[in-house]
């Protein structure tokens, strides 16, 4: 009964692919000195001027803690800056420094590496097969989530 409940359990299986592909691209992105999930987040930074801390939460798919937590690695290496919304005092806006752009620059052809080297491994139609179902779920509305009674 366990394994079968563990085979069939959508949330193992998406850990266990999780798990396998951030080993690859951190891997491929060490010398940059940026993990993949780091990356992702200067990446998202980089399509806006400056984002406030709920937007880009909202999308990463992430909480404002689990936000922070990421960011601050990033604001100690001088990647990002957090400064306070010149129209509302109570929040505050993510931008990319210039370091942050260098560095984002500079890890591109390492994540090219590790798209390239996913995509062989997988195959390129199953990879942008595999983007759009998860672009898919992640827009899911799953509703009001609360533990059971």
């Amino acid at each position: 009964m366990a394994g079968t409940e563990t085979t069939r359990c959508n949330l193992t299986a998406f850990r266990k692919a999780t798990r396998r592909v951030s080993q690859l691209y951190d891997a491929i992105l060490a010398p940059s000195g940026l993990r993949g999930t780091q990356r992702a987040i200067l990446v998202r930074i980089a399509r806006s001027e400056s984002l406030a801390m709920g937007e880009l939460a909202a999308a990463m798919v992430l909480d404002r803690t689990a936000l922070t937590h990421n960011l601050k690695p990033l604001q100690r290496d001088g990647l990002v800056s957090v400064v306070t919304d010149k129209d509302d005092r109570r929040s505050r806006r993510v931008r990319l420094t210039k370091r942050g752009e260098a560095a984002l620059a500079e890890s591109h052809d390492a994540w090219r590496r590790a798209q390239q080297q996913f995509e062989t491994a997988f195959g390129a139609k199953q990879a942008a097969d595999l983007r759009q179902t998860l672009e898919m779920i992640a827009a899911l509305d799953f509703g009001e989530v609360s533990p059971a009674a």
